[in-house]
């Protein structure tokens, strides 16, 4: 399908891609009244492993939404809590999964996640369907938004089974690009530092459940994603190393295999995504909408007439685009 206008524009003041993305994530208003009603559940993993979720569920809901995080997200994260307060408002069963490590306690296996982890979200959606009266509405922010992708292209015609709808958001859908670009200048400085400072401990407290896993003196001394995902998230997942991780993971090149409804939304102005990197009509599939909005930064889209101003926006949009697809 054609692009569709989102609409969007961005107050005017709040600028730019790189303000959106900070202050969505460190100032914004993220509840419509009441923040999500959160019950913590611990799924054993097939693998030995564990998994948090937590969910907010209601009785007789219509709709059933869940929402997969970002790198280093979890349910208190500014969008996951802004999707809860407005499924809460309308009256929607919600869930947040965990991926492994980041729901506060470092999981057990020799493994933590992934950009196209793509069986997890099979079987956490499949744990979720049972207990849904239908088919899922489900959102999948950044590096979730691409594993779920992954996922709806890998199961292909079985995926309406258990998903009514997906949506990407802000995702890194083509990871060279997006990897690239969050490692150099700026970004650097900013973001992927920023999310090193998590991503390193965790993977050296891992390393002390599994000694030699990894040489962890080299990613001590790590200083991009890119040498990161070298030395720990490749070759842990069954990657050669970065450049084959961030090939065989990334969502783009499948894109036309999706058969359930699926939104990719990106805004032109994410400091992390590339906009000459983002798919054109042709290279979707007709059951692909793709809203690239000039605007928006990552997971931003700031919405209010003045500060502090909200995230509303993009996940009602979002809901009402799933709800209108399922």
């Amino acid at each position: 399908m054609a692009p569709a206008a989102i609409h969007y524009r961005a107050p005017a003041w709040l600028p730019g891609g790189n303000l959106q993305t900070i202050w969505a994530a460190t100032l914004s208003r993220r509840h419509l009244a009441e923040p999500p009603a959160f019950t913590r559940e611990r799924w054993a993993t097939p693998d030995g492993d564990f998994i948090d979720v937590d969910l907010a569920p209601v009785a007789g809901a219509k709709q059933h939404l869940v929402l997969f995080h970002g790198l280093e997200g979890s349910s208190a994260s500014q969008y996951a809590q802004a999707f809860g307060s407005l499924a809460r408002q309308r009256g929607w069963s919600y869930a947040v999964p965990h991926f492994r490590g980041c729901s506060g306690e470092l999981n057990l296996a020799p493994r933590a996640y992934h950009s196209g982890d793509f069986e997890e979200i099979g079987w956490i959606l499949a744990r979720l369907r049972e207990r849904s009266a239908r088919p899922l509405l489900v959102v999948g922010i950044s590096l979730g938004g691409n594993a779920l992708l992954r996922w709806a292209q890998e199961a292909g015609e079985t995926a309406a089974k258990t998903a009514a709808a997906v949506a990407a958001v802000c995702s890194p859908i083509d990871l060279a690009a997006a990897g690239h670009a969050i490692d150099a200048g700026f970004n650097w400085l900013v973001y992927s530092r920023m999310f090193l400072k998590t991503m390193k401990p965790r993977a050296l407290a891992k390393l002390r459940q599994h000694p030699g896993l990894f040489d962890g003196e080299k990613l001590r001394r790590a200083r991009t994603l890119y040498e990161f995902d070298n030395l720990f998230t490749a070759p842990l997942h069954g990657f050669r190393d970065t450049a084959d991780y961030w090939k065989r993971a990334s969502a783009k090149p499948h894109l036309a295999r999706i058969r359930i409804p699926a939104l990719v939304l990106n805004a032109q102005n994410d400091p992390f995504v590339p906009a000459a990197s983002l798919p054109r009509p042709g290279e979707v599939g007709r059951h692909v909408t793709l809203w690239q909005p000039r605007q928006g930064g990552h997971v931003g889209f700031p919405g209010g007439a003045r500060p502090p101003g909200h995230v509303f926006t993009m996940p009602t949009a979002v809901a009402d685009w799933l709800v209108a697809h399922a």
